[in-house]
C-alpha cells in the first residue's frame, strides 16, 4: 500500500475516470462503478495515486451527470451508494485515493429545491434559491437581461407564471442563487456527507461562477474584458473559506481542488490562498502550443503564481471537456484555442501522438502534481466523425450542429478484443457502448498495449514508476538548464534531468548520462525531434 501523508495533493499523479466510458460491468452499454472496481488493479499497476471521478450522481444527464438531482444518490446507471463506499474502500486498500466531483454552480432542474420553486410563487423563499427575475418589455417577454450561456443560446428561460431563471449552462442546469444562506449550508453539509465516507478531495466543476452581481447588468465581453457579473466575484472566495474550514476539520485533511478558468494569474492565485483551494487546474499549460518558448513562458508564470501562495502547481493536457491532445497536437495549429472542437480538421496522428508521449514526461517531470485522462495512457485520439444521431453533448445540439462538443474525447476505452465493444462492456453484451468506437481502436486497446514494450501503455507506467521512487520529483523546486533552440531542459534535485526537443533537429545527449525513460526508443546520443528523455545525470 502507499504510504498516505497529509499533503498528497502538492505531488500526486491523479487519473480522472469519466464514469460513463471507464468501463460497463453490467452489459448495458454505459460505464458504471462495477466496471470501475473491476479495473481497479490496472490503475494500481498503472502507478497512479488518486483517482478523480467525473460526477456518479442522480442525474437525467441532460450534460453528462453535471445536472445533479442528489448529491447523496448514486444515479442507478452507475450503481448504488453501498457500491460507491465499496469502491472507495478497495482502493483504499490498493493505496489510491478519491477525489470526487462537486457542481456547485447550478444543479438539475429535476432537484426538489427547483421543482419547489417552480411550485412557488415569485418572491417566494423557494425561488431565492435560484436567480428568478421578472422580464424586460411591455409584458415581460423579454429576459431579464442579454447574458448568453455557455452552452450557446439566451442564458434564460421563462417558466408558466412569466418569471425567467437564469442557467449560465443548458436550460436543464438552474444556476443556484450563493447569497441565500441555505445554499451555503447545504453543500457544506454535502461535503461532510462524501469526507465522511472516506472521499480524500472534491473537485470542484465552474469553481469561479458561483457568485452573480445581484443588479444582473447587461455585459459586453468586447468592452470590460476584465469586468464580469458572474465570474470571479470576491463572494466566491467567502464559499471557500467556508467550504476550506470542513475540509480542515477532518484528522487528515481533504483536498479541495477548484476547476478555475482565469486569464488573470494573480487573480487565479487568490483561489490559492491558504485558506481557500488547496490546488486548482492549469488550463494556460493544457492549452498551450507545442512550442519551446510558448510553454517555458507558461511553466515560468505557473510556478511564479503558485509561489505567491505556497501551492503546488499541476499539469494537465487533457480533460473530458477539450480536444485529446494527440489530435490538438497533430493539427498544423496546436494550441487549444484554434484546435478544439473543430470538424474535420487536418491532422497528422502519428506526429501528435508522438508530441503527446514527449509532453506526458514533460508533465510528469514538472513541480507539482500531474493529471491523467482515461485513454491518454494508450494515445488515444479525438474521435471526430460520430454520426449525429449519436451525439450526446448539449453543445451540439444546443448551436445546431455548428460545435460539435465535447463527444470526441470521451468515447469509451477500448480494453481488449478486435471489434466494438473492445471489453469496454462483457462478451455477449446486448447493448452497444453509448458512443461509437472507431474501428481502429483495436490497436490501441490497453490489452495490446500490454505486451509490447514500446507502448504508451507502457511508457506512461515506466515514468510513473520512476517518478514515484524518484525523490526529486513532484512537489518541490526545478531549474532552467542552457539548451539549443526548440528545446526545454532542466533539473529536478541534484541528478535528475528532463530533455525535450521540439524541434525538428536532434541535439546531442550527454555522454556520461543513465537514460531512465526516453518517450520513442533511442538509439545512439542524440535526442530526436519531438521527443523527451529524463536522465541521470551527476552534479
Amino acid at each position: 500500500m502507499t504510504p498516505r501523508t497529509t499533503d498528497w495533493w502538492r505531488h500526486a499523479a491523479i487519473y480522472q475516470v469519466y464514469p460513463r466510458s471507464f468501463a460497463d460491468g453490467n452489459g448495458d452499454g454505459i460505464g458504471d462503478l462495477a466496471g470501475v472496481r473491476s479495473r481497479l488493479g490496472y490503475l494500481q499497476q498503472l502507478g497512479i495515486e488518486a483517482i478523480w471521478f467525473s460526477p456518479w450522481y442522480l442525474t437525467p444527464m441532460a450534460d453528462a451527470g453535471y445536472d445533479v438531482t442528489d448529491f447523496r444518490r448514486i444515479d442507478p446507471r452507475f450503481g448504488t451508494l453501498a457500491e460507491a463506499e465499496k469502491l472507495i474502500s478497495e482502493a483504499h486498500e490498493r493505496g489510491l485515493r478519491i477525489i470526487v466531483d462537486v457542481v456547485p454552480n447550478h444543479v438539475s432542474d429535476e432537484h426538489a429545491w427547483f421543482t419547489a420553486a417552480l411550485d412557488a410563487a415569485p418572491g417566494s423563499p423557494e425561488r431565492d434559491l435560484f436567480w428568478f427575475r421578472d422580464g424586460r418589455g411591455d409584458s415581460g417577454e423579454l429576459p431579464p437581461n442579454e447574458w448568453q450561456s455557455i452552452f450557446g443560446g439566451p442564458a434564460w428561460t421563462r417558466v408558466p407564471d412569466g418569471q425567467w431563471y437564469l442557467h449560465l449552462f443548458a436550460p436543464q442546469q438552474p444556476d443556484l442563487n450563493w447569497r441565500n444562506p441555505l445554499v451555503r449550508a447545504e453543500y457544506e453539509d454535502i461535503l461532510r456527507f462524501w469526507f465522511d465516507r472516506g472521499v480524500d478531495g472534491i473537485r470542484v466543476d465552474s469553481a469561479a461562477m458561483c457568485s452573480k452581481d445581484p443588479t444582473l447588468p447587461d455585459y459586453d465581453h468586447a468592452l470590460s474584458p476584465n469586468l464580469h457579473p458572474y465570474v470571479d466575484l470576491d463572494d466566491n472566495h467567502d464559499i471557500y473559506r467556508g467550504w476550506r474550514a470542513v475540509a480542515d476539520s477532518y484528522p487528515e485533511p481533504r483536498a479541495l481542488i477548484g476547476e478555475v478558468w482565469l486569464a488573470d494569474s494573480a487573480r487565479f492565485a487568490r483561489y490559492l490562498r491558504n485558506d481557500e483551494l488547496h490546488s486548482a487546474f492549469n488550463f494556460d499549460f493544457l492549452g498551450c502550443s507545442w512550442d519551446a518558448d510558448a510553454l517555458r513562458a507558461v511553466i515560468d508564470q505557473t510556478l511564479a503564481a503558485h509561489a505567491s501562495v505556497s501551492a503546488p502547481s499541476t499539469w494537465v493536457l487533457s480533460n473530458h471537456d477539450v480536444t485529446r491532445h494527440v489530435t490538438r497536437y497533430g493539427r498544423p495549429d496546436t494550441s487549444t484555442a484554434a484546435g478544439i472542437r473543430q470538424y474535420n480538421p487536418v491532422v497528422n496522428e502519428d506526429l501528435g501522438r508522438r508530441r503527446a508521449r514527449a509532453a506526458g514526461l514533460l508533465t510528469m517531470a514538472l513541480p507539482g502534481a500531474v493529471y491523467i485522462y482515461q485513454g491518454e495512457e494508450l494515445g488515444l485520439p479525438e474521435v471526430e466523425d460520430i454520426p449525429a444521431d449519436r451525439r450526446d453533448d448539449p453543445i451540439y445540439h444546443r448551436t445546431g450542429g455548428k460545435d460539435p462538443g465535447r463527444d470526441g474525447c470521451r468515447v469509451p476505452l477500448p480494453w481488449s478484443g478486435t471489434s466494438e465493444p473492445y471489453g469496454f462492456s462483457p462478451e455477449g453484451a446486448a447493448t452497444s457502448p453509448w458512443l461509437p468506437q472507431p474501428a481502429a481502436w483495436a490497436q490501441l486497446s490497453a490489452a495490446t498495449q500490454n505486451t509490447d514494450p514500446h507502448s504508451t501503455l507502457n511508457l506512461y507506467r515506466r515514468a510513473l514508476a520512476v517518478r514515484a521512487a524518484e525523490p526529486s520529483l513532484g512537489d518541490g523546486p526545478m531549474r532552467w538548464l542552457d539548451s539549443a533552440p526548440g528545446v526545454l531542459a532542466f533539473t529536478r534535485g541534484q541528478e535528475f534531468t528532463c530533455v525535450v526537443n521540439l524541434s525538428t533537429t536532434p541535439v546531442p545527449l550527454p555522454g556520461d548520462a543513465q537514460i531512465l525513460v526516453s518517450s520513442q526508443p533511442l538509439n545512439q546520443a542524440e535526442l530526436p525531434g519531438d521527443t523527451s528523455v529524463w536522465l541521470r545525470t551527476t552534479a
